[in-house]
């Protein structure tokens, strides 16, 4: 008697589950309301002259032994759009800091008290090209800073779905989820007149144990004064100017760890 109680309760468990998995997938919406959200957000990002936020972002690796760990930083952007970008951030093996002025790159290594500068003239989108390309710097969540968001997140993309909605740090949110060749990845958008972008997570589909990259978007500010000497790089007494290269702790792991794919 027994036995048959608890098949009839494992059963029932497994057919709410099921139940629950076809309900979200009837009542879900088409691909283009995924892309509508994701749209709308994009054309509020790029209304915004200036963007002051803080961010919590976790890094997953995944060790020889399969083991999975998680590295976390925190960190703050001021953003002036078209040329201008102070962003750091520290975490428990690096503490980093970014500036450009619209002509020039400064990177500032505060553990190292050393710092390197890079003819970067431009705007941020291409700023954020170079420093992908040829300093392999990956800033947390850039895409969402190009002029045209949805331009590049878009690219690529395979396969669009609205999952619902969802709360962060009490926000109400709508939930989105997108696939690519290689990755996954989900957004979580402010609901209201101000269609914030409030987590942001990839997950590796190329690396074993799907690795996954958050970014949590926390204080959200277009309205912040931006002082005259906001973009100017001021090193710290003492700091020692080197190259690129020789600037190094600049990742959110410690140095020789193996990351998967960000965006």
């Amino acid at each position: 008697m027994m036995k048959c109680v608890i098949k009839y309760v494992a059963f029932a468990i497994t057919a709410i589950a099921v139940l629950g998995v076809a309900g979200l997938t009837a009542s879900r919406p088409d691909e283009a309301s995924a892309k509508g959200i994701l749209k709308s957000m994009s054309d509020y990002l790029t209304g915004q002259k200036v963007i002051s936020l803080t961010f919590d972002s976790d890094i997953e690796v995944i060790t020889p032994e399969l083991q999975k760990i998680q590295f976390t930083s925190s960190g703050q952007v001021l953003l002036n759009r078209p040329d201008k970008l102070r962003a750091a951030r520290t975490g428990g093996y690096t503490d980093v800091e970014l500036v450009f002025d619209g002509k020039t790159l400064s990177i500032l290594g505060k553990d190292e008290n050393a710092f390197t500068q890079v003819d970067a003239a431009g705007s941020v989108d291409h700023l954020i090209d170079q420093l992908r390309g040829k300093l392999g710097i990956s800033m947390p969540g850039a895409d969402l800073l190009f002029s045209r968001p949805y331009d590049e997140l878009i690219k690529d993309v395979i396969d669009a779905k609205y999952i619902g909605r969802g709360v962060i740090d009490g926000i109400e949110c709508e939930h989105l989820a997108f696939r690519n060749s290689d990755t996954d990845w989900q957004l979580w958008v402010e609901i209201g007149a101000r269609p914030i972008p409030r987590k942001y997570v990839i997950t590796s589909k190329a690396v074993a144990a799907a690795p996954q990259y958050t970014l949590r978007i926390k204080e959200w500010r277009t309205d912040v004064p931006v002082a005259a000497d906001a973009f100017v790089f001021k090193p710290a007494q003492g700091a020692k100017k080197v190259t690129a290269r020789e600037l190094a702790n600049l990742d959110e792991v410690p140095p020789g760890i193996v990351t998967g794919e960000k965006k």
